[in-house]
């Protein structure tokens, strides 16, 4: 169990032994009829169980916890800052050296952690480019989140896929700890901090992951996948490996069939 920033507690589980790798992921097996409807958005349902046995099978001591849950049940609205969650994530970690793999805002977690200790020994970011990052676009998603928070359901059909038929289910208060979270990245200087990096690093995204958000969103594009191909060759010369996979969007980008074999590769040298 380890304790957070705000002074609540996290179950931690441990698969397999080898070299440490944390997933700040859930790994639970997610029922019916729940699973069908994340597998209808492309999305699988049990990620975070299969990252971590494939990866406990392959020869690693994963640190597993569901931190973003975590921050479902117990927001910190004004305290999810960076510093915030780089502490939650290495009082996950425990005591020994680790590997870290992160997709999506977890991703961006993992980039603010790997500047901030000397313990971490490889890092692979999913779905968030680490150079031209997109922090403003995602700032301005939260906030149109914020503002939908606790507003009544739409009465149309939900249509996996469409975004704009969606409701803001989270409260105000789950939603406005990721303005803060976004608000404390307004500053950051990605060059800067990708310059004090030397651990293996690794960059991917679907090719086809940039999210277009509809009238009530602001119209806010989120270029994931244009902002990881225009740094590519910056990030190669910072010494970053960057994977680019065709026909893959933000979802589909998180399946455990495109991640485990590259975190078994990119981790391989830990072993």
């Amino acid at each position: 169990m380890a304790r957070l920033h705000d002074g609540t507690t996290l179950d931690v589980e441990v698969f397999g032994a080898g070299p440490t790798v944390l997933l700040p992921m859930s790994t639970a097996v997610t029922p019916e009829p729940q699973a069908s409807q994340m597998r209808a958005w492309g999305a699988e349902p049990d990620t975070g169980h299969l990252l971590a046995t494939g990866l406990a099978s392959a020869g690693f001591r994963v640190v597993a916890a569901d931190y973003e849950g975590h921050r479902a049940r117990h927001p910190a609205p004004g305290t999810l800052t960076t510093d915030a969650v780089a502490a939650d994530l290495l009082a996950l970690a425990g005591s020994d050296d680790f590997a870290y793999y992160g997709y999506s805002w977890l991703a961006l977690a993992g980039l603010q952690l790997a500047i901030r200790t000397d313990r971490m020994t490889a890092l692979v970011m999913g779905g968030y480019p680490p150079l031209g990052g997109p922090y403003a676009e995602m700032l301005a998603v939260t906030r149109a989140a914020h503002r939908m928070a606790g507003s009544p359901p739409p009465e149309q059909e939900v249509t996996p896929g469409d975004w704009d038929s969606v409701g803001v289910t989270a409260s105000p208060e789950q939603t406005a700890q990721y303005v803060t979270l976004y608000e404390s990245l307004m500053s950051f200087d990605e060059r800067a901090a990708l310059e004090k990096l030397h651990i293996p690093r690794t960059a991917f995204a679907g090719a086809d992951d940039n999210i277009q958000y509809g009238p009530k969103w602001g119209d806010i594009r989120v270029p994931i996948a244009d902002r990881l191909a225009a740094n590519s060759a910056s990030l190669k010369a910072l010494g970053w490996d960057v994977v680019l996979i065709p026909d893959v969007d933000h979802m589909a980008g998180m399946r455990p069939g495109i991640v485990l074999p590259l975190l078994r590769e990119k981790f391989f040298t830990l072993r």
